[in-house]
């Protein structure tokens, strides 16, 4: 298992956090991770994963050595710490249905700073670790942004944290990250009305065309 950490080049928050985060996933539910040499070392791209669990996308994120920046409810900006939490991490906000024109704004200007961001396609969590369809959110950020696509999955979240409620540690969670898709690959503009939903289709497929990374046996 490959691993690379440099808070140093974080926000110290967001550094901070990372690092909590990481010892967490050590300690509790350490899996194996893979294909970490494809996570683009400068410029902006998005992270695009399967969810099953509220896990998933400190999980994500967690693993790579940058600083990403990530959707949450504007509800949840409802006192003095969450709204210093949230903002010093970098989290965008938007409203539950998705249709915040403003949280769009926010993400463009995220990733045309240079920045990372994580989406994911499914738009919801999974009940049982199922791959959903997509949704065309993701293909429309991807195909106005025109920034490489890191398709990632996630094995067994929805059995670590499953939305029972309950919190399992010890369940070993993958996760394994795929070869970015540029442009070119997920992108049709003749597509016309479908460009967006087939640009989702097309990123989903390279996420359900990952495999769990087996154990190495010593």
């Amino acid at each position: 298992m490959q691993r690379r950490h440099s808070q140093g080049e974080m926000d110290p928050l967001y550094g901070f956090c990372h690092y909590v985060i990481t010892v967490i996933y050590d300690m509790c539910f350490r899996g194996d991770v893979a294909g970490l040499e494809n996570v683009p070392k400068e410029g902006p791209f998005l992270v695009a994963s399967n969810h099953a669990s509220h896990l998933d996308p400190p999980i994500v994120g967690c693993h790579i050595a940058r600083q990403m920046a990530f959707f949450a409810r504007k509800s949840l900006w409802n006192g003095k710490l969450a709204t210093w939490w949230l903002d010093g991490v970098g989290a965008i906000p938007v409203d539950r249905d998705g249709s915040d024109v403003s949280a769009i704004k926010n993400v463009l200007r995220t990733l045309q700073a240079g920045k990372a961001l994580t989406l994911f396609p499914e738009g919801t969590r999974s009940p049982d670790g199922t791959l959903q369809p997509a949704k065309s959110g993701v293909g429309m950020i991807a195909c106005r942004s025109r920034v490489p696509v890191l398709p990632a999955r996630i094995f067994n979240s929805h059995i670590a944290f499953g939305r029972d409620g309950r919190l399992r540690p010890g369940t070993r969670v993958s996760v394994v990250y795929g070869r970015p898709l540029q442009p070119a690959d997920y992108d049709d503009p003749k597509a016309g009305k479908e460009r967006y939903q087939l640009a989702s289709e097309k990123i989903m497929a390279a996420i359900a065309a990952l495999r769990e990374p087996q154990p190495v046996i010593v």
